[in-house]
């Protein structure tokens, strides 16, 4: 299938968007991704549960089946929290061509916060317990607010600044992400440099390590000092 011909498959759908809404209510929200473009994917989008417009970035659910690439397989009936804290209800169904290369996405979210609390009020009630957590998940117009969480993620599980991390534990930071899509991302590598405090060329490093194994060359000093020609910190 062309290019133009994936292009033809996206816009059909964009009147889909507003059907489904129409049909669910305000409470729903159906989006449609074009993966071709992951930094501005929103290109039809109905519903607001979620604040994004078109133009916007996908999510990290989207990112990880980004990184997955044509393996990838539609996401169902899944849970999430947005920072906001509204609970959703979710289901991505990935756009294919007659040869199974994955370009794109229909995502319908759901906010069941209201039913949740339902819920629990009805369990609280009749005796019975049982909240299981949910996994916050990060939807946003801006590419890099998405990125930043997860980055943010990854050192509040590890509970430990870039500087205090051993370089088993750098690598598996890089391979983490590399595995959730972020390095797909156009000039993501420079961003999570950013976030973490070191140059552009150690974070090329760290990932080139993370993906081929002991081949890379990665820096050794825990907390240098110096400023490479990028001016970022490593």
């Amino acid at each position: 299938m062309s290019a133009e011909e994936q292009d033809a498959v996206i816009a059909a759908l964009t009147p889909v968007v507003d059907g489904i809404v129409a049909t669910l209510g305000s409470f729903c929200e159906v989006v449609v991704h074009d993966f071709r473009r992951p930094e501005n994917s929103v290109v039809a989008i109905a519903g607001s549960v979620t604040g994004r417009a078109v133009g916007g970035s996908m999510s990290e659910i989207g990112m990880g089946l980004l990184a997955r690439g044509d393996e990838a397989t539609d996401e169902l009936n899944y849970v999430t929290r947005t920072p906001s804290g509204k609970l959703l209800k979710s289901s991505t169904m990935l756009l294919r061509d007659p040869s199974g290369t994955v370009f794109g996405a229909l995502c319908v979210n759901v906010d069941i916060t209201a039913v949740n609390q339902a819920h629990a009020l009805i369990g609280e009630l009749a005796g019975v317990t049982g909240a299981t957590a949910v996994p916050t998940t990060t939807f946003g117009n801006d590419i890099d607010s998405v990125v930043d969480a997860i980055v943010d993620s990854h050192q509040l599980r590890q509970n430990k600044q870039w500087s205090e991390l051993s370089r088993d534990e750098r690598l598996g930071l890089f391979r983490s992400l590399d595995e959730q899509g972020v390095f797909a991302v156009r000039g993501a590598a420079q961003h999570v440099a950013e976030r973490l405090g070191i140059s552009r060329a150690s974070a090329y490093n760290y990932l080139a390590r993370a993906r081929n194994g002991p081949e890379g060359s990665v820096p050794d000093g825990s907390a240098p000092t110096r400023t490479d020609q990028d001016g970022v910190h490593s």
